[in-house]
């Protein structure tokens, strides 16, 4: 699915979507299922990317549907993984998931990216400029593009309408709000979420009336 000149949404991946941006260097936000790991390679392949084109995966967070093929595409491509500094130890394995997501990661068993590259304060990686939005996760983040902001599970979208990530999912659901009001001033018109498809901006607006 097109998003943008040079940005897509990988329908392999629908349900806890994959975006890729393209150019001289393909960045790939999260990662997707185990499950879903060879129509996500079919997909690029048919558009026309190789696998060594491929030169950073960005985690939004540490979540399984969204880490679950890191590992996998890192050796594939050979490229960089970044996460944030609090969310690494669960994607390395340091730590156990908390409540249901505990359950979920001894059920789904994921090939664990190495060598991950923390994102710092400020940080951008190429064009993208990465948001600390803790809630969902102590580290979650959202990814800054041009004018389309890549939202992880800060916000979900339910019959049509952008809803905050429910809270029996949230590390913090209170720190998820502050981060949605932090959020709010950004300058982008697009947000693609990963549990649903793009919407406008004023879309997320709502969720602070």
């Amino acid at each position: 699915m097109r998003v943008a000149d040079n940005v897509f949404a990988l329908d392999a991946s629908k349900g806890s979507y994959v975006y890729v941006i393209t150019g001289k260097e393909v960045v790939l936000i999260d990662t997707g299922l185990p499950h879903r790991r060879q129509g996500i390679l079919k997909e690029l392949q048919s558009m026309n990317i190789r696998m060594e084109d491929i030169k950073h995966i960005l985690l939004t967070h540490h979540d399984i549907d969204h880490v679950g093929n890191a590992g996998f595409l890192q050796k594939k491509t050979g490229c960089n993984v970044w996460a944030s500094k609090q969310d690494l130890p669960y994607i390395c394995g340091e730590r156990t998931r908390y409540g249901v997501k505990r359950v979920i990661e001894f059920l789904v068993r994921i090939a664990r990216p190495i060598n991950i590259d923390v994102y710092m304060e400020n940080a951008t990686v190429g064009d993208v400029r990465v948001i600390p939005t803790p809630g969902h996760t102590p580290g979650h983040v959202c990814l800054l593009y041009k004018d389309i902001l890549f939202a992880g599970d800060l916000v979900h979208l339910k019959k049509g309408r952008l809803e905050p990530y429910p809270s029996f999912w949230n590390w913090d659901t209170s720190a998820l709000m502050d981060s949605i009001s932090k959020i709010a001033p950004l300058s982008f018109k697009w947000i693609c979420p990963a549990h649903g498809t793009p919407l406008e901006k004023k879309a997320f607006l709502k969720l602070l009336v």
